[in-house]
């Protein structure tokens, strides 16, 4: 029921935003901060866990491994805490 009732509030907000033509302005502020936040994110994870490019060159398919993994969490920060919050 609440979350019917809030469903309901934001196709308003964007229905609204789209007459006045806010909306792609917003979405696109929007997914600028979420790269932004996420690279952030990314360069942080990389550093605190010691993912170098020595280990890139050494070891290449770890190093994959290891970013691929640091970036997931990265977009489920940016999800949680900037998309679905």
């Amino acid at each position: 029921a609440a979350s019917d009732v809030y469903k309901r509030q934001l196709e308003a907000l964007y229905t609204i935003m789209h007459m006045e033509d806010t909306l792609s302005p917003h979405l696109e502020d929007v997914d600028r901060q979420a790269q932004e936040m996420e690279q952030q994110i990314i360069s942080q994870l990389v550093q605190r866990e010691g993912v170098t490019e020595q280990l890139k060159a050494e070891n290449q398919m770890e190093w994959v491994a290891q970013m691929n993994n640091i970036r997931n969490r990265a977009d489920e920060i940016v999800l949680n805490d900037l998309i679905y919050a």
